[in-house]
């Protein structure tokens, strides 16, 4: 072992050191390990809601949205999407009509989006249809031909539906009788409910056949745009371009992150500002360790200049309290690592902490670790305590063994 190893391990152990010094010790070592294991648990809840809202969003909702420019919507839209399905990157397109409508069953009414689908490419590409907890997807007609709608579990809970009931359905596009424009009610049966894990989705949203929604809307055989999926998420951009040249002109195309970039931007922004506050207990710990080793040079100055007459170098008797700075900072950084993602994943597992779904849109708080973020955060924590070093470890460097032992 080296000489400056040995030396700083033996103050760190040694039993002699005041109480007060060891005392000090122990804190900044506890100082070190809150530090991280805060910063890992806030840094994986943020990352868990990220990815949780993330894919709770795209169970739904495409990665690429196909838009006309014109208001009309795409006639030919089987004929296009059979064109952009060749184009690589692509997962599946399907066509798609949005309407808001508002839903009635007994004595309640609410506004709810109805999205009309062709099930059998939406069966295919929605995650949300695969959580069906009552009933089934099959939009057949009943025996009356009253078309099928699926809802989600949120709204069925809140009118008390069930599969197999019958809603009212109201657009917005009017008829026109002889006592003026009067809005156009049409009787839905219940086929299903589903359960995305999202709660704007399963409180506020329907599902039909393109068919279904075109009446409702009052249009002909038009999609109002294509959704895409992709193979991977992070190409969307570059695919949405190539998407485009083959489309031609009237057409735009938006990213998923394009649709959310307003809510992935806060995240981000939060996960930076907690780290960065959070980070401030680190700093803390730091100033502690500068505690400690200007008190251990102070108490070990009769050993410093003991160990220079012997013939030690300053770079020694610096690198003894840098170790030793060094040390104390590990010791509590690896603690700090090892509580930080026992309990990040406990946490996850067990789902330790609920929360209201209505406000938060996950049912509890999800965390997520990876080793990019055990990484940093030990670079962070060491290097803090490495600058804490410097001052205790220079004035051990300067200390003048003649002015220390001509009285002893």
């Amino acid at each position: 072992m080296k000489f400056e190893w040995l030396v700083a391990l033996r103050y760190l152990r040694s039993p002699n050191r005041p109480a007060v010094l060891r005392l000090v010790t122990i804190l900044a070592v506890i100082g070190v390990c809150a530090g991280v294991t805060t910063l890992v648990i806030a840094l994986s809840m943020n990352t868990g809601f990220r990815q949780a809202i993330r894919d709770r969003l795209l169970s739904v909702t495409a990665h690429v949205n196909i838009k006309p420019t014109d208001p009309s919507g795409i006639e030919d839209y089987r004929a296009l999407a059979a064109k952009l399905s060749a184009t690589p990157g692509v997962k599946s397109i399907q066509p798609a009509l949005y309407i808001t409508v508002l839903v009635s069953y007994q004595d309640r009414t609410q506004g709810v989006v109805v999205k009309g689908v062709e099930p059998e490419l939406e069966r295919k590409a929605s995650s949300a249809w695969s959580h069906v907890v009552s009933g089934s997807d099959d939009f057949a007609p009943d025996a009356n031909g009253t078309p099928g709608i699926m809802i989600g579990k949120l709204l069925a809970s809140d009118f008390g539906v069930k599969a197999g009931d019958y809603v009212t359905v109201t657009s917005p596009q009017e008829d026109l009788t002889p006592f003026g424009m009067f809005p156009h009610p049409r009787r839905f049966r219940v086929v299903g409910v589903f359960n995305s894990g999202f709660y704007d989705y399963d409180a506020n949203w329907a599902f039909t056949t393109l068919e279904s929604a075109q009446g409702l809307a009052g249009v002909s055989d038009v999609a109002a745009l294509l959704e895409v999926r992709v193979n991977n998420l992070d190409d969307a951009g570059s695919v949405a371009d190539a998407l485009l040249r083959r489309a031609g002109p009237g057409y735009t195309a938006t990213t998923w992150m394009q649709e959310n970039a307003a809510l992935f931007r806060a995240m981000k922004l939060e996960e930076l500002v907690t780290a960065l506050f959070v980070g401030l207990i680190t700093l803390v710990a730091g100033l502690n360790i500068l505690v400690v080793l200007t008190m251990t040079v102070s108490d070990r100055a009769r050993d410093i200049a003991v160990l220079m007459a012997m013939g030690a170098k300053r770079r020694q008797m610096r690198d003894i309290f840098v170790l030793q700075g060094l040390i104390v900072s590990l010791i509590g950084t690896v603690a700090g690592l090892l509580i930080g993602y026992t309990a990040a994943w406990t946490a996850n597992h067990w789902q330790l902490i609920p929360l209201n779904p209505q406000i938060y849109a996950v049912p509890y708080v999800p965390f997520s670790t990876n080793g990019v973020d055990a990484i940093w955060i030990a670079a962070a924590a060491l290097s803090i305590s490495a600058l804490a070093t410097i001052l205790p470890a220079r004035s051990a460097a300067n200390t003048s063994p003649v002015e220390i032992l001509r009285f002893e």
